[in-house]
């Protein structure tokens, strides 16, 4: 008998008591373990991106972009949601890498370079955004816990209102 439950089987033989028992005590160990596992675990699939910031950030043919019209952010906020898109091109495969450079982000959302730099220096020592080292030297990408907090800032910015 093979049973298959999120992604995992097994496989039980012998006996039909046998089988049986061995099937309800791996059922109720291991379903319990995989539903905490799945309750507790947090990876944003690009639906949950797009549903999170679509009223923010745009895929375009000239690349990710920052959608703010009319909405006052912060230049960490923008930074961030450009990573945000660059995640979201990328996991959508418009864009070869979700990882951003200085230059990238400056041509993406017209800040200055040593606003960009500060602002990105601020976000990764809390651990917001991430430095990845590439060919092209050091590129930036946004983390779950960054995508995380955005979420939740932008959600409370739309909830307050202007």
């Amino acid at each position: 008998m093979s049973v298959s439950y999120g992604g995992t089987s097994v496989n039980f033989s012998g006996p039909p008591d046998v089988v049986m028992r061995s099937l309800h005590e791996w059922v109720s160990k291991e379903i319990p373990n995989m539903d905490i596992a799945r309750i507790i675990s947090v990876n944003y699939s690009l639906n949950d991106l797009i549903q999170m910031f679509k009223d923010y950030v745009k895929v375009t043919p000239e690349g990710p972009r920052v959608w703010t019209q009319d909405k006052k952010l912060s230049d960490r906020d923008v930074i961030m949601l450009q990573l945000v898109a660059a995640r979201i091109a990328s996991l959508s495969g418009k864009s070869p890498s979700e990882a951003m450079g200085v230059g990238d982000i400056e041509m993406a959302t017209g800040l200055y370079p040593k606003t960009i730099s500060s602002r990105l220096s601020e976000l990764t020592k809390s651990a917001l955004v991430e430095r990845v080292e590439s060919d092209q030297g050091g590129k930036y990408r946004i983390t779950t816990v960054g995508t995380n907090r955005l979420g939740e800032q932008l959600s409370k910015k739309l909830r307050s209102g202007p």
